[in-house]
C-alpha cells in the first residue's frame, strides 16, 4: 500500500506569480482588490477601531487622531456597502447611530494582528519616514 504524502494544514499555499517580460510579477486580482479597500487612507484604521466591537461616530472619531467628520462618514459608507460594517440607528432619544464590524469585517482580524505584528517587526517607530535611499 503506497504512503500518502500529507500537506500541512495551516502552511499557506504559494500563489502563483504571473510573470512579465520587465521581470516584476503582476499582482493576482485578490490582493489588487484588498488594497483597492483597505489602501485607502483611515479605512484600515476604522477596522481596527472597531475590532473590540460596536462604536458610535463621536467614539470612532476620537479612537482616529486626524480623521475629519467628513472622511469618517465617507469612509464608514464605504465600508457599509462592502458589507465590512453595519450602520445601525439607536432610535433614543438622543438618536444615535452605531457602526461594527459584519461577520466579513470580523474575518479580517487574523490578517490585522499579522499586518501589526509585521509592523512592529520591521518598520519603524513613527512611522513612514522615507528610507536614505529613496530620497531626492
Amino acid at each position: 500500500m503506497a504512503k500518502r504524502q500529507q500537506s500541512e494544514p495551516d502552511t499557506p499555499q504559494p500563489v502563483p506569480d504571473r510573470e512579465r517580460t520587465d521581470g516584476c510579477t503582476e499582482p493576482e486580482s485578490g490582493i489588487t482588490r484588498v488594497f483597492e479597500v483597505l489602501g485607502k487612507r483611515w479605512t484600515g484604521l476604522i477596522i481596527a477601531a472597531l475590532m473590540n466591537g460596536p462604536g458610535h461616530f463621536v467614539e470612532l472619531r476620537r479612537a482616529i487622531p486626524g480623521i475629519s467628520e467628513r472622511m469618517l462618514s465617507d469612509r464608514l459608507a464605504e465600508l457599509t456597502a462592502l458589507s465590512l460594517v453595519a450602520r445601525e440607528v439607536n432610535s433614543g432619544p438622543p438618536l444615535r447611530v452605531s457602526y461594527r464590524l459584519t461577520q466579513a469585517g470580523k474575518a479580517l482580524k487574523p490578517a490585522m494582528v499579522e499586518l501589526t505584528r509585521w509592523a512592529d517587526t520591521h518598520l519603524p517607530e513613527g512611522g513612514a519616514s522615507c528610507p536614505e535611499q529613496f530620497r531626492g
